[in-house]
């Protein structure tokens, strides 16, 4: 077991590296942003992403999720009509979609809460739009053959790319928002160039009408699935912009991406863990596996939560060469969101985790009714509490959602696959979770820097104590 959690590991450390590298370089964006334009005028580029979000799962229709679990057993069609069909499927449908919002892009302004003058804004989404959607099933090609430092090359050259655009249009050039979406365009544009080759070699037409049928079974129920995920994610800054203004949607989204140290870590954890989980599963050991994946992934999360929650207020303080800060000062009135953003990502790293079991027995179909109730909660959620609590409330909805998926999906995981989580281990990292979160608050009145490192040390010390990790494993691993 050691072994397979250490490959595990390794996969999750490439993957990790260029995940981390790439976020903090497209976190840079958040200090050139919110120094160099007006809240209201990066709300609307926060609003705009918000709806591609969504509209990305209109372009991919499932079947990425439907590739990887075909693909990986060819129960199902060959190995090149495994990875042809979903890939023309995306790429018919994401053209077709496409066309017409480029086309159209002046019908769809108010749609997406921006003024007529922006149009242009739409055709450089639409283009966005369908770069991405015809790279995912190569993508996921990468990662099911275990080519995590191909996977992760390409990634890194988009981002770079992405930062480099931006810098030179905006930083140097001093060019306005429109210049976000070029350089999103055009490094869109190089990283499907570069995955032309994996394209070329996979593609095959054909028809196979029962692969068709079963990819389309299994792929189908994701559409409501993932619209229903992403507009827990992104539905509170349109729900925000019409509630209050585009400045308060400014400074939310500044903050919200500061949660994007907690989203690195599960974003990397997510590209290893969906292949290692299918690959795994007819081992004998595999539920015990899983469990304990589950208790070293809370563990790591923990102490990311821990350090962000208590150190966060000095992260944005920190100087920039020249002038302003890590995040300009404009923004730091929306700080104390970002414990509660942290914390929901916790949840969704729990949620991904539960997964194992809804994609091995084949019961996506309920992911439309964990993900739509929880989709269902999140507005209501938000159209409560922003007016009681502004901002805070649309963080607050996004954790209450992501506590109900995971509900859900234990329910339903627990009753097809069952696993025994080590359910006493995990309540303790709740415990430190929960004493960080009180730390935060009291800081507030005796904010010592020398106290937080006391502070920091003494709960992470717990993991020890409480034997949630035992120190044997983890020289192992070493």
């Amino acid at each position: 077991m050691i072994d397979k959690l250490k490959s595990l590991s390794k996969d999750t450390l490439i993957y990790g590296t260029s995940t981390i590298l790439g976020r903090f370089l497209n976190f840079l964006f958040v200090p050139i942003y919110t120094n160099l334009f007006l809240p209201a005028e990066f709300g609307i580029v926060a609003n705009i992403y918000a709806y591609v979000a969504i509209l990305n799962v209109f372009f991919t229709i499932g079947l990425e999720s439907g590739y990887f679990k075909f693909a990986s057993t060819l129960e199902v069609g060959s190995a090149k009509e495994n990875f042809s069909h979903p890939f023309l499927g995306i790429f018919l449908n994401s053209f077709i979609l496409s066309g017409i919002l480029f086309v159209f892009s002046s019908g769809f302004t108010s749609v997406f809460q921006i003024a007529e003058t922006r149009e242009v804004l739409l055709k450089y989404t639409a283009l966005i739009l369908f770069f991405d959607a015809i790279s995912t099933v190569p993508f996921a090609y990468l990662r099911l053959e275990h080519k995590p430092m191909k996977f992760a090359l390409i990634r890194l050259v988009n981002i770079v790319a992405t930062v480099v655009l931006n810098v030179f249009f905006i930083v140097v050039l001093r060019k306005g928002i429109e210049y976000v979406f070029i350089s999103n365009v055009i490094a869109s544009g190089l990283t499907l160039i570069l995955l032309v080759p994996v394209i070329v070699k996979n593609l095959k037409i054909s028809f196979n009408k029962e692969l068709v049928n079963e990819l389309l079974k299994f792929s189908l129920p994701y559409i409501p699935a993932g619209i229903s995920a992403n507009i827990i994610q992104v539905v509170n800054r349109p729900i925000l912009t019409a509630l209050t203004n585009d400045h308060t949607v400014g400074i939310f989204q500044a903050n919200y991406r500061l949660g994007i140290f907690m989203m690195l870590f599960v974003s990397m954890f997510e590209f290893a863990w969906r292949p290692f989980f299918l690959q795994n599963a007819n081992d004998p050991n595999a539920k015990q596996l899983y469990a304990k994946v589950m208790t070293f992934f809370l563990t790591v999360a923990a102490v990311i939560f821990i350090f962000l929650t208590l150190f966060i207020d000095n992260i944005v303080a920190i100087p920039l060469p020249g002038r302003g800060y890590l995040v300009g000062k404009a923004y730091w009135g929306g700080l104390s969101i970002v414990p509660v953003i942290l914390l929901a990502y916790v949840f969704y790293g729990i949620y991904v985790n539960l997964m194992a079991g809804i994609y091995i027995e084949k019961k996506t179909k309920y992911l439309i009714y964990i993900t739509g109730s929880a989709a269902v909660i999140n507005i209501a959620a938000n159209f409560i509490l922003i007016p009681v609590i502004g901002m805070m409330g649309a963080a607050t909805a996004t954790l209450i959602s992501y506590a109900v998926e995971v509900a859900g999906i234990y329910y339903i995981a627990q009753k097809y696959y069952r696993i025994d989580y080590e359910f006493k281990k995990i309540a303790f990292i709740f415990v430190l979770i929960t004493a960080a979160l009180v730390s935060y608050f009291f800081l507030h009145y005796f904010d010592y820097f020398l106290l937080k490192i006391a502070i920091f040390v003494v709960i992470t010390s717990f993991i020890f104590v409480l034997k949630i990790v035992d120190v044997n494993i983890i020289k192992r691993f070493l």
